[in-house]
């Protein structure tokens, strides 16, 4: 008898993501379930998307209201739940009006050419230039790998488009080549997230804050990893001395369901005018719905209160391991973003987490374990992935 020769079949799928061998098909709360119905501890959160858990229960109501109603109506007409939610974004957060588009690389985006647009149409300069940082992750279209400074990123896709300088993160003394006469905005991560979970330093903002506002030149703030009550505020810049002329917000804006926003003050708004920028499906009446759900719970009742007693909590558990693991060089971040870096590949940490344990986790880079969980999560399940992470601190060394 001949042999069996089994031939995988290959997926309709491009390669683009290394992905993990299990396919999720459920979630509520901290938790999700693969086509095996085994249960995992999801402390991912979707890439810091899904804040509020999986399946939060305020937004799956709003938005089987919504299907019920109008999917999709484009933005020649007024959609209710997007006014509503623009009003929300602007009366939490330093802006005054806000566009809606799909992504965070797409809020990026709208960010790099309302800073050109302002510049150019508004205050009638020649400048174009944005400035950004090394390390940081601003996102995949042509304009924001451009702008983010990791050559990774973009291998592949030169050439570039011009029009963005990269400075060191967190370095005073290099901030003296912040501002050319040609720069118009200067685009910063209140914690480098993809960059390997490096939060900036208070003095190094206050300095960067302060050249921008001398020389006319806009702060924007890229808030998709670090906003929606990720760093324990609503937005990371709120726990700095400052208000941004821009701010760019995505991933948790929409409790899993695709949706960006880019907040920008009345000055800056203005350089958007009619047929200057628009998005088909940016701003839909059940993405908007979706963000509306979202953020209202996050500011209308205590979620954030609650979730800075257990992002205290955790980091207390997580300085216990520090203390006990020669193997930790560091845990940084803010609120429920952290990265432990560690003497080791963090990846065989991760796949060992999932594989025996049963703890979804993430790398930020080589040697950095990135923890991100919901803002629900409780002080068992924090309990529960510590107990894994100590595990595996004394397995792996």
């Amino acid at each position: 008898m001949s042999e069996k020769v089994i031939i995988e079949k290959k997926s309709a799928v491009m390669p683009t993501y290394n992905r993990f061998p299990i396919a999720l098909t459920k979630g509520k709360g901290s938790y999700v379930w693969d086509d095996n119905e085994k249960k995992y501890l999801d402390y991912t959160a979707g890439i810091a998307t899904c804040n509020l858990g999986h399946v939060p229960d305020v937004v799956k109501t709003a938005t089987e209201e919504q299907l019920n109603n109008l999917w999709h109506c484009s933005n020649l007409y007024t959609i209710p739940a997007q006014e509503a939610l623009a009003e929300k974004l602007v009366k939490n957060s330093s802006g005054d009006q806000v566009f809606f588009c799909n992504s965070g690389a797409e809020a990026n985006e709208a960010a790099i050419k309302i800073a050109r647009r302002y510049a150019q149409q508004v205050n009638k300069t020649a400048r174009y230039e944005v400035v950004t940082f090394n390390q940081s992750f601003h996102g995949r279209t042509l304009a924001t790998l451009s702008a983010t400074g990791q050559e990774k990123i973009q291998t592949g896709f030169q050439p570039l488009m011009p029009g963005f300088r990269y400075l060191p993160y967190n370095d005073i003394e290099a901030l003296e080549d912040l501002i050319h006469p040609e720069t118009c905005a200067v685009m910063l991560e209140l914690v480098q997230g993809e960059g390997g979970v490096i939060p900036a330093e208070p003095d190094w903002v206050e300095k960067v804050v302060r050249l921008c506002q001398e020389n006319d030149v806009l702060v924007m703030v890229d808030e998709i990893q670090t906003g929606m009550g990720r760093t324990g505020t609503l937005f990371a810049y709120q726990q700095f001395d400052f208000e941004p002329d821009v701010i760019s917000v995505a991933k948790g804006l929409g409790s899993g369901f695709p949706i960006g926003a880019l907040i920008a003050r009345n000055n800056v708004a203005k350089a958007f005018d009619p047929g200057s920028h628009g998005s088909t499906f940016g701003g839909n009446p059940l993405a908007t719905t979706a963000g509306l759900a979202t953020i209202k719970e996050m500011t209308e009742t205590d979620v954030l209160e609650k979730a800075i007693e257990q992002i205290a909590y955790l980091w207390t558990k997580l300085e216990d391991l520090n203390t006990k693991y020669d193997q930790i060089l560091d845990i940084r971040g803010r609120g429920f973003l952290i990265g432990i870096e560690i003497s080791g590949k963090a990846i065989e940490y991760v796949t060992k987490a999932r594989e025996s344990h049963q703890l979804l986790l993430l790398v930020a880079g080589e040697k950095v374990i990135r923890i991100l969980p919901p803002l629900s999560t409780t002080r068992e399940e924090i309990d529960q992935a510590v107990g894994v992470l100590d595990q595996l601190f004394a397995e792996i060394n």
